[in-house]
């Protein structure tokens, strides 16, 4: 029997969750996978006085990461393999210091080689940047 990507998601959740929460550049950021769904991902970051730039707010490779990583897991969130293709990410406002950073990523389109994300970046109650980002779909699980 032939398991549909929903089917995967939901019988493999614990193992994708698991292998997605120990991404190693996310890890030495200190950003937390929180949520994971079929499509979707939400992921947080406190940031540290060494991730700010010259004007004492965060750096913009720091939401970038945070963006991306979340991105990353919301279309890795079937178990399939899932690269980065493109992404174009406007920022709207400053990340602060010592304000919790939140990147929410959902799944817009996605057929069977691509799928389209829209990720939101927010500074406590604001939002500071919004992403746009297309993955390729392989063939093969990062899961057994």
């Amino acid at each position: 029997m032939t398991l549909t990507e929903a089917q995967q998601h939901e019988k493999y959740y614990d193992e994708i969750f698991e292998a997605l929460s120990k991404e190693p550049y996310a890890n030495y950021l200190g950003i937390e996978l929180v949520e994971l769904k079929a499509g979707f991902a939400k992921v947080t970051l406190s940031p540290k006085p060494h991730m700010l730039n010259t004007h004492g707010t965060v750096h913009g490779g720091i939401i970038f990461s945070l963006a991306d990583y979340a991105f990353a897991a919301a279309s890795n969130s079937y178990g399939k393999t899932a690269v980065g293709v493109t992404n174009t990410i406007h920022y709207m406002s400053a990340g602060l210091a010592g304000q919790q950073l939140t990147a929410i990523a959902e799944e817009v389109k996605k057929t069977h080689r691509l799928a389209w994300y829209r990720t939101d970046v927010w500074s406590n109650d604001e939002l500071c940047a919004t992403m746009e980002a297309m993955v390729y779909r392989k063939n093969d699980n990062f899961i057994e």
